[in-house]
């Protein structure tokens, strides 16, 4: 064999060999269900705080379990042309974890929260409705049933609640501070801006402190209703908490 046959032989064998090599693409919804099953682990932070929260996250594994299933079925229709089954495997295996999972703590945070012998209260609650905005009822009347009486309302602390003799907030061994709805939206900013149904001042008993936190407090204690402080334009704390509880 002459060397320009031989070269023509390899050329030819070096394409039989490219014949065999078949890229396939790697499915673009393998990927979106590895992402989404990722982000659901979401569900666990938001259900540690409520229940309502989770629920609300609950679309995104959704989401991430639809793209799964949609990249297993493509890539069996067309083997030869895409792969990602373990990515889209494992995007299912996350967000399954995320919504069932997720629900799941949620659920037993809210169920078992509540310490026995109070009501649950929320912020919502304190706010009345248009109804008794007209008749001038600016304390609700399920919630005026509850003066006097153990209940139980999560919140966030305002930061700048109770200072000390120089000016400084107090941040450490806190017993008194103003629980307020959120800490973005409402909250946090300018205390003239707050309404009286979206705060609560918390007086705990002897003995009991906490530090402050940005996070969530669960509080329960004794409520008390001032309704003069609830007029249209007073923005002072209507609901006072005596409280023996604090987490």
């Amino acid at each position: 064999m002459s060397t320009s046959e031989a070269i023509l032989d390899s050329d030819y064998q070096d394409t039989d060999s490219d014949a065999d090599f078949q890229y396939r693409s790697l499915s673009t919804a393998a990927i979106a269900s590895v992402v989404f099953g990722v982000v659901s682990a979401l569900t666990f932070l938001a259900g540690n705080n409520s229940l309502q929260a989770s629920l609300m996250l609950c679309p995104i594994p959704v989401v991430g379990l639809i793209c799964g299933f949609v990249a297993l079925k493509k890539i069996r229709e067309m083997p030869d042309q895409l792969t990602g089954f373990n990515a889209a495997v494992a995007g299912i295996v996350m967000s399954s974890l995320g919504l069932v999972g997720g629900l799941s703590y949620a659920s037993y945070i809210y169920a078992t929260e509540v310490p026995p012998g109070y009501v649950r209260l929320s912020f919502h609650d304190l706010r009345p409705d248009e109804i008794e905005l007209k008749a001038k009822e600016f304390v609700p009347r399920d919630v005026k049933t509850l003066d006097n009486q153990p209940v139980f309302i999560k919140g966030y602390m305002r930061p700048s609640t109770h200072v000390s003799k120089t000016g400084t907030p107090v941040r450490h061994n806190v017993s008194r501070f103003l629980l307020v709805r959120d800490s973005n939206e409402c909250c946090f900013g300018d205390i003239s801006t707050v309404k009286y149904y979206d705060q609560m001042l918390v007086q705990l008993t002897e003995g009991l402190t906490t530090d402050y936190s940005g996070g969530m407090f669960r509080v329960a204690g004794k409520l008390r209703v001032v309704p003069a402080d609830a007029k249209a334009g007073r923005r002072e704390p209507a609901y006072l908490l005596e409280a023996d509880y604090v987490q």
